[in-house]
């Protein structure tokens, strides 16, 4: 079968066209293998650990990687460790790092126990020329009579060659309770979506928190564990920037 010019323009097209889809997947399968060379280049001498670490081609500027680098500080053991915090920006072809922020001392994981780290990519477009990210921890409390689980984001900007957080700690998720351990008991179960809403302050957008709160009853009866649910919708709440971050109310701040 003899193809024409027309005909292989397209594959050609194709054939490109799939190259570039794989090389963020490409970089994303790649920049784990990073993880430990970011960290002597900035913390000489520490060891990141890679249960929690995480790493990601940044959609909105996909020349560009985001890492979060835990390392734990000495003298911890399995059940209570602090952790200080790389977050680093890096040129996704060639690793070099191009911003970064230390944080120490930012993770305490103990009785609340960290349970994950994960990199908010959504398009948090604060400026016409300013795009946040995110960083999201997930905890776990260890009782089992009082259930806690947790998750809160924090949003930083590139600002030269640091990282600047915007947003620090906010609570997105959080549910506790205390039970009996077989029936009876009460949990709540908040969740709370953070969305860029219009341009406000300092020609920053305004984020608009909504909160929603499930309320679980559990009762025993006589063959049974019966259960009621009852939502409420919280009032909104408009975060504005400051000049430099947007103040998070303490209601709205994680543990």
């Amino acid at each position: 079968m003899t193809l024409t010019s027309s005909t292989s323009s397209m594959q050609a097209h194709r054939l490109l066209a799939a190259a570039l889809l794989c090389l963020p997947l490409l970089a994303h399968a790649d920049c784990k293998d990073r993880l430990n060379d970011w960290a002597k280049t900035l913390q000489p001498g520490r060891t990141v650990d890679a249960d929690f670490a995480a790493c990601k081609v940044w959609p909105a500027n996909p020349a560009q990687t985001l890492a979060v680098l835990p390392m734990a500080q000495p003298g911890g053991t399995d059940d209570d460790k602090v952790y200080d915090v790389e977050v680093v920006v890096a040129d996704s072809q060639s690793g070099k790092i191009l911003a970064h922020r230390f944080e120490k001392a930012a993770i305490t994981s103990d009785a609340i126990m960290l349970r994950g780290i994960a990199l908010d990519t959504a398009p948090w477009r604060l400026t016409p020329q300013t795009v946040a990210f995110g960083v999201r921890l997930s905890f776990e409390g260890s009782s089992r009579v009082n259930p806690f689980s947790q998750t809160s984001l924090s949003l930083y900007v590139i600002d030269g060659t640091t990282l600047r957080k915007v947003v620090d700690n906010l609570a997105t998720q959080k549910s506790g309770g205390e039970w009996d351990g077989n029936c009876a008991g009460s949990f709540d179960d908040t969740s709370r979506a953070v969305s860029v809403g219009p341009e406000g302050k300092n020609g920053y957008a305004k984020l608009v928190v909504s909160e929603k709160t499930t309320t679980t009853t559990n009762k025993p009866t006589r063959n049974d564990c019966a259960s009621k649910e009852r939502t409420a919708k919280g009032a909104n709440v408009t975060l504005e920037y400051d000049g430099s971050r947007y103040v998070v109310p303490k209601a709205l701040t994680g543990a």
